[in-house]
């Protein structure tokens, strides 16, 4: 029987290594020198970022450094605000072979799971937080996975402490994927449609007739009561319906279902979003999606291509990367990859400029928290990087990344594993004998 559990001096050295990186109370930090992306405006040559008290409290290239302040040089290197990635089960998911460890998904009834809050099952302790962290993810969204309707996603800051201090608002999107229907048990996509519509009906219905349900005197409903409360904020256009679809007529489908119920529809994955990008882009309906997939992964992605979101955005679709349009084998250990993801993006034809908005501001944006996070700005959270240099080549590193004002220096796992297995007797790494 194999075992997943960690050799426990291994453990041990990892738990010690993470508590003596334990980030100090917030301060004052200023970040000269480098080139300054707010995002929100034009890059700033040999600009300052100061950081106050967890908080963004100038940006510019002429800003007075507090007294005192904790300097950082940047000379030479890019300074971004921390990537947000807008669609992983961070958190939620450690080891996919591992059932206790899965906790995105929900049974739900008839697979409507609408009252699932996924980030009720995140764990804070998550060993595959750091890395991402490390990797300049200091953001990312929670979405839960399976069935027709398959819960509420969150939106939470990489930090140590309880869910409660991760997060930054929760609920941020109702979640629904109308791509398999043999995997609800249903016969055909016409079918998944019919049952969402009911369920739309069945919201509406509920909202008016709360006090006849409440002495059992209305007709029966699709979904449970829970189920149908939770649906209501998406009735009333205050949640968006965010759909996981990839062929065009799905999309489509999904589209005249949101125009019918006057839904706020997002739309994910999407590997054929390109064929109908002017109708996304005419219905301000915005796209998570990724760009290092250009092999089809079933019939209802044969349109499947790496330039998908590029075209997209020069469709004018407003567009989040995904990490491998979150249908492909990156996993949640693979989240820090997202940099990668973006570089891929602009070697298929998105600009460089709209590929950084993709990972910052546009997913803040989308979920309601550009008031929080997504880009350089005075009152934001402290969020920011410093990279090496071009953050979307494959040999930039991430040299400092602050999280609410907090610099994150700890040995993640792979750091621990690195430094153990480098110099082994036998290998060319190991000293060579006297």
């Amino acid at each position: 029987m194999i075992s997943y559990r960690l050799n426990s001096r291994f453990a041990a050295a990892l738990a010690l290594a993470a508590m003596l990186a334990m980030p100090a109370a917030a301060q004052t930090i200023a970040i000269t020198g480098g080139k300054v992306y707010p995002v929100s405006g034009p890059p700033i040559e040999n600009g300052t970022v100061i950081i106050v008290n967890g908080k963004i409290s100038a940006v510019g290239a002429n800003v007075p450094i507090p007294a005192g302040a904790q300097r950082i040089d940047a000379t030479g290197k890019t300074v971004t605000p921390g990537f947000v990635d807008a669609s992983t089960q961070l958190g939620v998911q450690e080891v996919a072979a591992v059932n206790d460890t899965r906790d995105m998904s929900a049974r739900g009834k008839d697979n409507i799971a609408a009252s699932f809050t996924v980030w009720e099952g995140l764990n804070p302790n998550s060993v595959l937080l750091a890395p991402a962290r490390k990797e300049g993810i200091t953001t990312f969204v929670i979405v839960p996975t399976g069935g027709l309707v398959s819960g509420q996603a969150a939106l939470v800051d990489v930090v140590p402490g309880t869910t409660t201090d991760m997060i930054i608002r929760a609920p941020v999107a109702m979640v629904a994927e109308i791509g398999d229907p043999q995997s609800v048990g249903l016969g055909s996509r016409g079918e998944l449609i019919v049952k969402l519509r009911e369920l739309l009906e069945d919201t509406k219905f509920f909202q008016t007739h709360r006090d006849a349900f409440d002495r059992a005197q209305t007709r029966p409903f699709s979904a449970s009561r829970l189920d149908l409360e939770a649906m209501i904020p998406v009735v009333e256009g205050k949640l968006p319906l965010l759909v996981s679809v990839d062929r065009a007529s799905d999309i489509d489908a999904a589209m005249r279902l949101a125009r019918e119920y006057n839904v706020k529809l997002m739309i994910s994955s999407a590997a054929e979003g390109w064929m109908i990008a002017d109708k996304l882009a005419a219905a301000r309906i915005p796209v998570l999606t990724g760009a290092m997939n250009n092999i089809p992964a079933g019939f209802a992605a044969l349109g499947q291509r790496q330039e998908n979101a590029g075209l997209l955005r020069k469709a004018g679709v407003q567009v989040a990367l995904i990490g491998n349009a979150g249908g492909g084998d990156e996993e949640a250990f693979n989240v820090r990859n997202l940099k990668q993801e973006a570089g891929n993006a602009v070697s298929y034809g998105m600009t460089w400029d709209d590929a950084l908005r993709a990972v910052t501001l546009a997913p803040a944006e989308l979920f309601g928290a550009a008031d929080r996070v997504g880009s350089l700005r005075p009152g934001l959270e402290g969020n920011v990087v410093v990279w090496s240099g071009d953050p979307f080549e494959f040999t930039t590193r991430a040299e400092h990344v602050f999280v609410r004002g907090r610099e994150y220096t700890e040995k993640t796992r792979q750091d621990l594993l690195i430094e153990r297995y480098r110099n082994l007797p036998g290998t060319h790494n190991s000293p060579a004998p006297r």
